[in-house]
């Protein structure tokens, strides 16, 4: 199965996308900021990650940064709630490596059809 890593510090979110891709028969894990992502991506690589913008102890920006520079063949989905000057952040979230974004709030079937769309992407993994 396609390995996926949600990153939020909102219990509510992480429960949220983590029934929805379980039952999708994605392999999840989930972090609550940044600096857990990277530890849980330098244990076991995900395919996709998807990650929230504002965090504690590091931001979604900084993660991408730095997921993408140690992990080029992952995908990764930034998200945040759509309003004000949150699209500001995704487009920058998009130049700094993150394939996709995805605007809070949103379905299961929306966030299931991204990462599957993503994930088939990864290059070097069985299918």
């Amino acid at each position: 199965a396609k390995r996926v890593l949600v990153v939020d510090d909102r219990p509510d979110t992480l429960g949220f996308m983590l029934l929805g891709l379980e039952s999708a028969g994605f392999e999840v894990e989930v972090a609550a900021n940044g600096r857990e992502a990277l530890e849980r991506q330098r244990e076991h690589a995900a395919d996709v990650v998807i990650t929230d913008i504002f965090m504690p102890e590091m931001d979604g920006l900084e993660t991408i940064d730095r997921i993408k520079a140690q992990f080029p063949h992952t995908r990764i989905i930034a998200m945040s709630s759509g309003a004000g000057r949150m699209q500001d952040y995704l487009k920058v979230a998009g130049q700094i490596g993150a394939d996709a974004t995805l605007l809070k709030p949103f379905s299961t079937e929306d966030l299931v059809r991204l990462v599957g769309r993503l994930a088939s992407d990864v290059p070097g993994r069985s299918r």
